[in-house]
């Protein structure tokens, strides 16, 4: 039996989770890519962090930061009047995070493959900035672009050890596909948890395969 709540909230989650670190992952990496300064070393490695980290780790640490006992936690609980943990909007936000790396690294290596004179022919040439950036940078890290999306897209989708620790498993609300597999292998419904797993399966598959052929295309 296919839990379809649970495979329509994880589309969701990775949907907004992509739309939402398109734009992050653009202003980040085009910084770093473009910008020399003292400490730059130390965001990358923060920024990369959630690659090597395992899932249980960076999940108590979120689930600290995001406690009512904590002042984020707090500040948000009092604005709000709802807590982070156990809802939708605390694990949109630990997707955000252990996401980023997978949206950043392709956008970061795409920009920083393109040579800083064609930049500085664009602004010779009468383009500001803002026209450089759309008529030549993002053509040019289009290819990146795309990966990244798409890779934090399939990451998020398939996320379980952060997922569990932030959301839990309330249905409708934090129930991902991920977490209803799991429910069913406990449950020793084997039947569902194929069908699910295959479903992800395809899904990803399918995804990857888009993201290939796109960029066999772009080149």
């Amino acid at each position: 039996m296919m839990d379809w709540s649970a495979f329509f909230l994880s589309i969701k989650l990775a949907g907004i989770t992509m739309l939402i670190l398109l734009f992050v992952g653009l202003t980040i990496s085009r910084f770093l890519a473009w910008r020399q300064f003292r400490g730059k070393l130390i965001i990358e490695v923060i920024v990369a962090l959630p690659l090597v980290l395992p899932p249980t780790v960076l999940g108590f640490y979120l689930l600290s930061f995001f406690g009512k006992n904590s002042w984020f936690g707090s500040f948000y609980e009092q604005i709000t009047g709802s807590t982070l943990v156990f809802s939708f909007t605390g694990l949109l936000l630990a997707s955000l995070i252990y996401s980023l790396p997978f949206a950043v690294q392709p956008m970061l290596r795409a920009f920083e493959n393109i040579p800083s004179q064609l930049r500085e022919a664009a602004w010779c040439s009468g383009l500001n900035r803002w026209q450089t950036f759309i008529k030549i940078e993002l053509p040019l890290a289009w290819s990146g672009i795309l990966s990244g999306m798409v890779l934090a897209f399939a990451h998020t989708l398939g996320e379980f050890g952060v997922v569990l620790m932030i959301g839990g498993n309330i249905p409708d609300e934090t129930r991902t596909l991920s977490i209803a597999i799991f429910d069913r292998v406990q449950a020793f419904d084997e039947q569902s948890a194929q069908l699910m797993s295959l479903v992800l399966l395809l899904f990803a598959f399918i995804t990857i395969s888009f993201v290939f052929l796109l960029n066999k295309k772009i080149r």
